[in-house]
C-alpha cells in the first residue's frame, strides 16, 4: 500500500491541490460509514464477545462527526463541500466499504477490526507527516488539515487501546478472520490511493510524450 505513487510523491513533497482535495473527497465517503460500521459490528457480536460492546460504545462516541471535519477541510481548500456530500465515492472506496459491511454480516464481525487496524495504523504512521508535506508547498491554512492532524494524534491512543483488545481475542478462527480481513483491507485501501490523481498526471498528452 505504501508503494502507491501518490503516497511516495507526497512524502517527497510532490503534491497538488487537486490531489489533496481528491484524497479528502474519498476519505469523506468512507469516514461517514465509520459509526454505522461500528454499530453494525457491535450488533452482530456473538455473546462470547459481549465484552467488546463497551469499548465499541466508546469508539462510536469518539468517532461522531469526524466526517464533518473533512467537509470543513474541503471548504478551507476552496472546494465544494456540498458537491462532495451529495456525490458518489470512487469504485475503490465503494468496494472497501461494501467489503466491511459484508465481513460483519456474512463472515465474522470481528473481521471489521482489520479495517480499524489498517486505517488507524496508516493514520498514525503517515497522517501528521503527510499534513506537513502537503501544507508547506501548497500554502494552505491550518484549517485545511483538521482531519489529518486530529486523526494522526487521536489514532495513537486508539491503536494502543486496539492492541490491548486484540490481545484478548484468543480463538484461532477469530484471529485468522481478523488477519485475513486486514490483508484485504490493505489491498483495498491501497487501491483508494492508487485511484487518486497524481500531481503531474494531467499532462500525459504533452507533445514530447507523443513523439
Amino acid at each position: 500500500m505504501l508503494s502507491a505513487p501518490i503516497i511516495q510523491g507526497c512524502l517527497r513533497g510532490d503534491v497538488s491541490l487537486p490531489s489533496y482535495v481528491a484524497f479528502l473527497t474519498q476519505a469523506w465517503h468512507h469516514v461517514r460509514h465509520t459509526v454505522p460500521l461500528l454499530q453494525a459490528c457491535r450488533a452482530a457480536l456473538p455473546a462470547r464477545h459481549a465484552w467488546l460492546r463497551g469499548p465499541l460504545d466508546e469508539y462510536i462516541e469518539e468517532e461522531q462527526e469526524h466526517d464533518e471535519w473533512i467537509l470543513d477541510d474541503l471548504r478551507a481548500c476552496g472546494a465544494d463541500a456540498q458537491a462532495v456530500r451529495t456525490g458518489e465515492p470512487g469504485i475503490p472506496v465503494e468496494v472497501m466499504v461494501a467489503y466491511a459491511y459484508d465481513t460483519i454480516a456474512r463472515r465474522n464481525p470481528l473481521g471489521f477490526f482489520g479495517m480499524v487496524h489498517v486505517l488507524e495504523g496508516t493514520s498514525v504512521n503517515l497522517a501528521l507527516l503527510a499534513a506537513d508535506q502537503i501544507q508547506k508547498p501548497l500554502g494552505l491554512p491550518d484549517s485545511a488539515f483538521s482531519y489529518l492532524r486530529s486523526h494522526g494524534t487521536l489514532d495513537r491512543e486508539h491503536t494502543a487501546h486496539f492492541e490491548v483488545l486484540m490481545n484478548r481475542i484468543e480463538d484461532p478462527r477469530d484471529q485468522a478472520d481478523i488477519v485475513h480481513a486486514t490483508r484485504v483491507f490493505y489491498r483495498l485501501y491501497g487501491d483508494v490511493f492508487r485511484g487518486l490523481p497524481l500531481p503531474q498526471a494531467q499532462d500525459a498528452r504533452r507533445p514530447e510524450a507523443m513523439a
